[in-house]
């Protein structure tokens, strides 16, 4: 029998250095496979598959059947937390989230306390138990979160957009209110991780997929500084739990943020060279990524030079091997057997 400390993420999350890294994707549960299709379809729609406890649980153990990754993640999304707090939330097929939008003190009056939320998100919780009890011994179960400055974007736009805009307006025009609304989502989301903490989750990940659009001091105030609250309440709530960061894009900003923030593990994308993070962001600790996600649709020989280049580099220090960004609906699933081959291959 695996215990927590034997685990392959948790150790190299501790610090270890493993000749062969612990492997997992982001989104890895998710439309490239035809059981997650059939899955989804069965749900009627991706909401109901979120709060639906028993498909969730279906949808997270489906990748770990076919692959045998070294972790799971919670099948939830970024954006149940603003609908925990009162925003309307709905998905347009072929176009992503539509949320109610906040731009006024009025719209933020509407929002809810932080202690309401769980009785919107105790399906989620209820997934995290499941998977708890299903998942193989030596699989480590990964909760999560977005981090408050990208679930903003959202909020305020109403939607996805390309250079998170309307989020910056606000941020100029009215700082008292993006503020007032950044810390209700930063407090919000101690609270979701807290309790996925305490439903099993062994790891918990905070995904700020637009902190690279933060420039100067910004990425300190509103990307740096919420991870670092986050996390000290979370470890000094469970102390052994750790906690991965991925502020997506942040260039020369990866470095030294595990120390600012205490997260023991950053997250890269695939616009970093691997030999610079080794250099620059390794030497604080933990790194996960950081393979393209176009190598899982077009697959071949670059894939394998690729993942063997970074599982090389990465390997004088500890490294949890993923891409860098989820994995797109276009992916070949031959081609992430291929890509676990290879990783499990490489010296």
């Amino acid at each position: 029998m695996t215990t927590a400390n034997q685990k392959k993420l948790l150790r190299a999350l501790a610090g270890e250095v493993q000749e062969v890294p612990p492997i997992w994707m982001m989104r890895q549960a998710g439309r490239y496979l035809p059981e997650y299709r059939a899955t989804r379809a069965e749900a009627g729609d991706f909401l109901s598959l979120c709060y639906n406890s028993d498909l969730a649980t279906e949808v997270t153990l489906q990748p770990i059947r076919r692959y045998g990754f070294d972790a799971a993640i919670l099948f939830a999304d970024i954006l149940l937390i603003p609908q925990a707090l009162g925003a309307d939330l709905w998905f347009v097929t072929g176009e992503g989230p539509r949320l109610s939008t906040i731009t006024t003190e009025a719209d933020f009056a509407k929002l809810g306390p932080v202690s309401d939320i769980h009785e919107t998100l105790n399906p989620i919780y209820q997934t995290v138990r499941n998977l708890s009890g299903a998942l193989p011994k030596d699989t480590t179960l990964i909760g999560f979160a977005g981090a408050p400055w990208t679930v903003a974007t959202y909020m305020i736009a109403g939607r996805g957009t390309p250079d998170q805009g309307p989020a910056h307006a606000l941020k100029a025009e009215n700082k008292a209110l993006f503020e007032a609304l950044l810390a209700r989502i930063t407090d919000a989301t101690i609270a979701y991780l807290s309790m996925q903490i305490e439903a099993g989750a062994e790891v918990v990940k905070i995904f700020d997929s637009w902190a690279g659009s933060l420039i100067g001091d910004d990425f300190e105030k509103y990307a740096l500084e919420p991870c670092r609250q986050i996390t000290a309440a979370l470890k000094a709530r469970h102390p052994n739990v750790p906690v991965i960061g991925f502020p997506r894009e942040a260039k020369e900003k990866y470095v030294g943020f595990a120390k600012a923030t205490g997260v023991n593990c950053v997250a890269l994308d695939n616009s970093v060279d691997p030999e610079w993070a080794a250099q620059h962001v390794q030497t604080d600790g933990c790194v996960q990524g950081n393979l393209a996600s176009r190598h899982m649709v077009t697959g071949g020989q670059e894939l394998v030079d690729d993942t063997r280049r970074i599982v090389q580099v990465f390997g004088k220090g500890a490294h949890v091997f993923n891409l860098g960004h989820g994995i797109t609906p276009d992916a070949n699933p031959d081609h992430v057997q291929l890509m676990i081959d290879t990783v499990r291959e490489t010296r």
